[in-house]
């Protein structure tokens, strides 16, 4: 009997409490000057030099001063300028610009091309295709939001004004790295010292200038172990219907980040309890929160198609059925469908294999979606035989995990057969055979087919 891993309904008593990544929060460090190191780092730097020796004010802003000051490496590193979108392009040239969005004061700077002599048209065009532009904005503040998503206009400013048209405080914070100072207009730096998510200004306005930021609040908070703060959080409850407006890509594009943190089940739990979960996954309300939370964490740090199957196999009802919702709703990819369909098809068949017969198992390990079968697997069932006989299989030789064929629909249409239901049959049957090392060699093999008097 196999046994099963979905949640057979109704939902399990649990407690909010802090994500389990969170960390022990105390006063902010300096700026760890070594980050300035790498190439993104770097190049960010350049740009700000340029721009001060030009006679602007420029310094690095938001996310990267947030990461650097909690000891992460950040993704990227954008830069603020009093400078306009015209006076950028002219400090740095057109050709060494892109208008990433000029309309809102955001050009994207080139890295200088390499200088080279031969063959001056493809080696141009094969740096470019390299080059990746860091996002220089303008000082603003910005205008009434009608669409919910984008300011109407914008207006250039100062440091201050752009700092208070930002979404969280922990986001409005520069570095200056010429005065080695941080620049906080917002209570950043308190707000990170005390693991907290809280809004500039008034939540319930951030929200309504953009309606993701509802749900970009759940993801800080998930990412990097935070509480949210209760006004934050009660403004998210009181608009959380808002989120519909909003689209799929968007949505889906946060999803992935709170599917891919380590407090994943925290974060789940905190769409829930905000409301948001009722626009977004609504079946989250009847997860079975203790065995998601203990699958999740065997799981260690999942893909995303993983932390999706690993859900959906805890919730009651058609797991199928929900994933086709998500997948319309969130607009995830084809391949990202197909890993999380292949998971809740196959991982509760591996962590059951240990007698399966080669033959069998062996067609779901050579899948191209077999990674996320098996680490589903093992996340439902850890300390499972067939899950550890998979992982070995995995993990051996590839002509061991799939062999080439004895034979071929070539030798069967040499034989004289045509291909057709019994074809396939016979190709099957002896490569069944060949797995559970029943036929040894070609010739062994050759002898199962049917000759024209048979």
């Amino acid at each position: 009997m196999v046994a099963s891993f979905r949640n057979s309904g109704g939902t399990t008593p649990r407690e909010i409490v802090a994500p389990k990544n969170s960390t022990s929060h105390s006063p902010m460090p300096d700026f760890p000057t070594e980050i300035l190191n790498s190439p993104a780092a770097a190049e960010a730097v350049r740009i700000i030099t340029e721009l001060k020796n030009a006679g602007f004010e420029a310094v690095l802003a938001g996310g990267c001063v947030r990461d650097a000051l909690l000891g992460r490496t950040p993704k990227d590193f954008d830069v603020a300028t009093d400078a306009t979108p015209d006076s950028v392009r002219d400090v740095f040239g057109k050709r060494n610009t892109l208008a990433f969005g000029e309309s809102f004061g955001v050009i994207g700077v080139l890295p200088p091309r390499p200088e080279t002599t031969e063959h001056p048209a493809s080696n141009a065009k094969e740096s470019a295709g390299k080059l990746m532009p860091t996002e220089v904005a303008t000082f603003r503040a910005d205008g009434s939001y009608s669409d919910g998503r984008r300011p109407d206009s914008v207006t250039y400013g100062d440091a201050e004004a752009d700092a208070l048209r930002r979404d969280f405080t922990i986001n409005g914070m520069f570095y200056d790295v010429f005065e080695s100072r941080i620049i906080d207009h917002v209570g950043g730096v308190d707000d990170l010292a005390k693991g907290h998510l809280r809004t500039i200004g008034k939540a319930i306005q951030r929200f309504e200038e953009d309606k993701l930021r509802m749900l970009r609040a759940v993801r800080f908070a998930t990412t990097l172990g935070f509480s949210i703060e209760h006004k934050t959080f009660a403004a998210i409850q009181n608009h959380a219907s808002d989120i519909s407006v909003v689209s799929g890509e968007r949505i889906g594009a946060e999803m992935r980040r709170v599917m891919t943190a380590p407090a994943v089940d925290f974060g789940l739990e905190t769409l829930v309890d905000t409301g948001l979960s009722l626009h977004i996954w609504p079946q989250l309300q009847t997860m079975n929160w203790t065995e998601f939370s203990t699958a999740i964490q065997a799981a260690k740090r999942p893909s995303f198609e993983v932390a999706m199957a690993i859900a959906l196999f805890h919730l009651p009802g058609d797991s199928m059925h929900t994933l086709r919702l998500i997948f319309d709703d969130w607009k995830l990819s084809v391949a990202e469908r197909r890993a999380i369909e292949a998971a809740l098809t196959h991982a509760e068949t591996i962590t059951q294999c240990d007698g399966l017969a080669w033959s069998k198992l062996q067609p779901i390990l050579v899948d191209a979606d077999a990674p996320t079968i098996v680490g589903t697997a093992r996340a439902l069932a850890p300390k499972s035989r067939g899950v550890a006989r998979a992982g070995r299989a995995l993990s051996g030789a590839p002509n061991e995990l799939d062999p080439p064929p004895l034979v071929t629909g070539a030798d069967l249409i040499s034989s004289g057969m045509r291909p057709g239901p019994e074809f396939k049959a016979i190709l099957q049957s002896i490569r069944d055979d060949q797995l559970d090392g029943k036929l040894n060699s070609r010739e062994e093999a050759l002898k199962r087919i049917p000759t024209g008097d048979e």
